[in-house]
């Protein structure tokens, strides 16, 4: 009896995920449905909006996109702005302007992980966080003069018009295994692709990735292969210890001298373990790892065992994410040096040119249709 009833369980506990898929999934589905009839309000900012988000739930790459947004804007002579929703954040509610691209107003605390760090790396790009993001684009307009907006994290967050929807999938699993939240990892059914201007492949370091898409995205929109490309954004504490000056944000190759050290790993992102695949390319061994959640917030004790477990592994040096530091800045461990890596994202070539050709399309619609 205990056996069946112990075999029941996986049963039950399927059958449950599919039913909350179902009415997720439905919910989802009629709330699109009610956006795309005009039965739903949507507001319009009296300038170019765009959305980087994501179909499934996290760790596509939306962070290092927007930075890369925002930086194309300002190369191309544009003055834009990053609005997140700054989840988590204690402003998160009444929103906030986390930096006039040039001086920080909130902390990691107040406006959320991601933002922080955003504008913590962003020269002259105001960054500004909110749960209502025409609130925060009117904001950035009258008070920065911005002429477009990049929304971090916002494929689902349909009440506000945007004029370019640029959808991140992971290479490796695009659509996770196809099911809605909870059963699978899709935030709504695979049909809301259709509202994409242009799906972003990351963790796509050959067009090879590219070439074997599901049916709903190949042919339909316009697709583009880009990398994660890992790079030093740090080394505090000890660094003279591992034998590496450090004077600014590097490339890749400066983490070469991690192949002669012995590193301890923590990190709390959406991904740990692609975090610690990355690292394995680069370290010469790893004593360890220490995973946590997504937007983990670490007591000084997690630190202090940390860093004990670091010293008991014969580390050289500790190492995490450039978002897991923000977190944590100020209570650094102080018995070994922590390096701190960064994630940029990275077109292929042919696929950069193709990307850019689209934007400059996009944005000269929108700006003949304000003129008419």
């Amino acid at each position: 009896m205990r056996a069946d009833h112990r075999h029941s369980n996986p049963d039950a506990l399927s059958r449950l995920l599919y039913a909350a898929s179902r009415i997720y999934g439905g919910a989802v589905s009629l709330r699109n449905s009610g956006f795309d009839k005009g039965l739903l309000s949507v507001r319009r900012l009296p300038c170019p909006v765009i959305s980087i988000g994501n179909i499934t739930a996290g760790g596509t790459g939306k962070t290092p996109m927007a930075l890369y947004m925002a930086r194309l804007m300002r190369q191309m002579g544009y003055r834009p702005a990053v609005i997140s929703r700054g989840y988590r954040g204690k402003a998160e509610k009444a929103g906030a302007v986390v930096t006039d691209g040039h001086h920080l107003f909130a902390d990691c605390a107040t406006a959320g992980d991601e933002p922080f760090m955003m504008a913590s790396v962003l020269k002259g790009v105001p960054v500004l966080v909110g749960r209502n993001r025409f609130q925060s684009g009117m904001r950035a307009v009258a008070a920065f003069d911005s002429d477009v907006i990049v929304l971090d994290d916002a494929f689902q967050h349909r009440r506000l018009h945007r004029d370019l929807d640029l959808v991140l999938l992971d290479a490796a699993h695009p659509l996770g295994n196809r099911h809605v939240l909870p059963r699978g990892s899709l935030r709504e059914p695979v049909s809301g692709l259709k509202r994409a201007d242009a799906v972003i492949l990351t963790r796509s370091p050959s067009r090879e990735a590219g070439e074997s898409l599901p049916r709903e995205i190949s042919g339909h929109v316009p697709v583009f292969c880009a990398d994660h490309v890992p790079f030093l954004s740090g080394i505090y504490g000890q660094s003279d210890c591992l034998g590496k000056e450090f004077s600014g944000r590097e490339g890749s190759e400066q983490l070469s001298f991690l192949g002669a050290a012995r590193v301890f790993a923590f990190s709390g992102i959406a991904r740990n373990q692609e975090f610690l695949n990355t690292l394995s390319g680069y370290v010469g061994s790893l004593a360890g790892f220490s995973p946590y959640p997504d937007h983990y917030c670490y007591s000084t004790r997690d630190l202090e065992q940390i860093e004990q477990k670091a010293i008991s592994a014969s580390a050289d040096c500790l190492i995490t994410t450039e978002k897991d530091y923000v977190r944590i800045a100020g209570r650094l461990p102080a018995g070994l040096p922590l390096v701190v890596m960064g994630v940029e994202m990275r077109f292929l070539n042919n696929d950069e040119s193709g990307f850019v050709a689209l934007l400059r399309r996009k944005l000269l619609e929108t700006k003949l249709e304000t003129r008419s």
